[in-house]
């Protein structure tokens, strides 16, 4: 069998350009071919044709994908030499040629064919990349989960069914796939409906009773994109089994073995983690500084980081993430107002019966397809509701979103979330004001016999020589009134929810009064 030479198939595709009415335009090529083998097309130009031939192409933040016309709808990177899941373009055009005449090409004539499609590329109009979880691109109430398989296999979710298919290449979501994207198993209902998924769930991870309900809610929530999220705060007694429950827990939407990792040290690491993976998982926490702490409220509510691109003394790199986020830990420390509104604590119980690794994890993924499976039964059944449940909701708390989600899930189930979640947020609240010297000081004050019945009034100086007297042994204090007030502002939220309610001047010139009174 002769191997085909590297010009025939960029002659079939050239043979399709030809002057009207006249000669074809590239007859003297072919012909030129024809008379020796010796002077055959350049390897870029093939390379060039196969390119275009099985790609189509677009930009996302700037920067060029291809994605095969034949799917899966995956996107492929046009300036990386190296990429998990979906390859770069340099591997695909290798194996194209490569299947087609049994050789490499020169690395030259790579670079040379990927610049060009390149510049063919930053004509094409921006477009909407999705890690792990995306919307229909037609139809807001449908939702996709990619399943991280190579073939592209997703999951459909829609109100009252999910089904396992293929995106359409064109018209469908595309793909962005990481190293930190993990292949999920094919989902598979249980016999017993979701009931027996939650159950087996249960078996597997620790959950009391009454956060079973906001951890299946919060897994339901990572399945909605452009969604603001609880961060989901894996609590419990030494040995309850927080890392691995956190594991598992994540493992179910990013794959078996997803990672925990350690608190980054700076926000340029949090961020490429953030921009890399779907969840985001820190594991051990015993404390949560102050840039941690904004910084985990911008990942729920999404984010964007700007940093000079490499090489580069005027162009930008962006980073764009809106993320689930858990942590682990015994304790981690007092919490900013901000933060604590966005943590929803998952409280783990003793284990009483402890097993092998091996065998935990054994069991883990035996009964990960069902646990998934059960977990889209609900998402349809939700996706259902949730119409009526924000329509029947009355009270939102800050993250209203998330609040009609859990509603909805507790009139499809007949739990109780939404009311334990308020209840931990009534509990954080009070963590977030007994945490912080100025606020513990300002309640003790307030709620003592001392504290004028109809409130006080006076200037922030007045204020701060007043709670300094009460200022514990070892505490850090406030140095200056405007630090005070600082802090004060800080945590108004939190002192409204315990009743205490602070009235600023407009301005503070003049020694102008603040107010502090109890409500009735």
């Amino acid at each position: 069998m002769t191997t085909p030479s590297p010009y025939d198939a960029a002659a079939a595709a050239l043979s399709l350009v030809a002057i009207p009415g006249g000669r074809d335009a590239f007859a003297d090529e072919r012909d030129q071919a024809q008379r020796g083998r010796d002077k055959q097309p350049p390897q870029v130009e093939v390379l060039r044709l196969i390119g275009q031939n099985k790609f189509r192409y677009l930009r996302s933040n700037g920067d060029p994908y291809a994605v095969p016309h034949d799917g899966p709808a995956l996107a492929v990177p046009l300036r990386a030499k190296a990429h998990s899941a979906s390859g770069s373009l340099r591997q695909h055009l290798i194996r194209e040629y490569l299947h087609a005449y049994q050789r490499t090409p020169s690395q030259g004539a790579l670079a040379d064919a990927i610049a060009a499609l390149d510049a063919l590329a930053c004509g094409t109009p921006e477009a909407d990349l999705w890690l792990r979880v995306a919307p229909d691109p037609y139809d807001p109430e449908v939702t996709w989960l990619d399943l991280g398989r190579p073939d592209g296999q997703s999951v459909r979710i829609a109100p009252g069914e999910w089904t396992v298919t293929y995106p359409d290449t064109e018209a469908g979501p595309v793909w962005r796939r990481s190293k930190l994207v993990g292949e999920l198993p094919l989902p598979v209902s249980p016999a017993g409906g979701w009931r027996a998924g939650m159950t087996a769930l249960a078996e597997l991870l620790p959950f009391t009773e009454q956060t079973l309900p906001l951890a299946v809610a919060w897994l339901l929530a990572a399945l909605r994109p452009s969604m603001p999220r609880p961060i989901a705060y894996l609590t419990g007694e030494q040995g309850t089994g927080k890392s691995t429950s956190g594991r598992m827990l994540v493992g179910l939407l990013d794959g078996a073995r997803a990672p925990l990792r350690q608190a980054p040290e700076n926000l340029k690491d949090l961020s490429v983690t953030a921009a890399a993976g779907w969840t985001l998982a820190l594991d051990n926490l015993s404390g949560i500084p102050g840039w941690l702490s904004d910084a985990l409220c911008r990942v729920v509510t999404g984010d964007a980081q700007v940093s000079r691109a490499l090489y580069s003394d005027d162009d930008v790199s962006v980073l764009v993430y809106e993320r689930p986020v858990l942590l682990t830990g015994i304790d981690v420390g007092a919490l900013r107002n901000d933060l604590a509104e966005r943590m929803m604590p998952l409280e783990l119980s003793p284990i009483t019966r402890r097993r092998t690794i091996g065998d935990l994890w054994g069991r883990y993924e035996k009964a990960h397809p069902q646990i998934l499976g059960a977990l889209l039964d609900l998402a349809a059944l939700v996706w259902a509701d949730l119409p009526h449940a924000a329509a029947d909701l009355a009270e939102r708390p800050r993250l209203a979103d998330f609040a009609e989600l859990l509603h909805a899930l507790d009139r499809v189930t007949g739990w109780r979330g939404l009311d334990t979640f308020s209840g931990a947020q009534d509990d954080l609240v009070d963590s977030v004001l007994d945490g912080q010297p100025v606020t513990a000081a300002l309640c003790e004050w307030a709620l003592s016999p001392s504290f004028p019945r109809d409130g006080w009034s006076g200037t922030m100086t007045e204020l701060h020589v007043l709670l300094s007297a009460r200022m514990r042994p070892g505490e850090k204090w406030p140095q200056t009134p405007a630090v005070l007030s600082a802090r004060l502002k800080q945590s108004a939220p939190a002192l409204r929810k315990r009743g205490i309610h602070i009235t600023p001047p407009k301005s503070n010139k003049g020694g102008k009064q603040y107010t502090i009174k109890l409500a009735a």
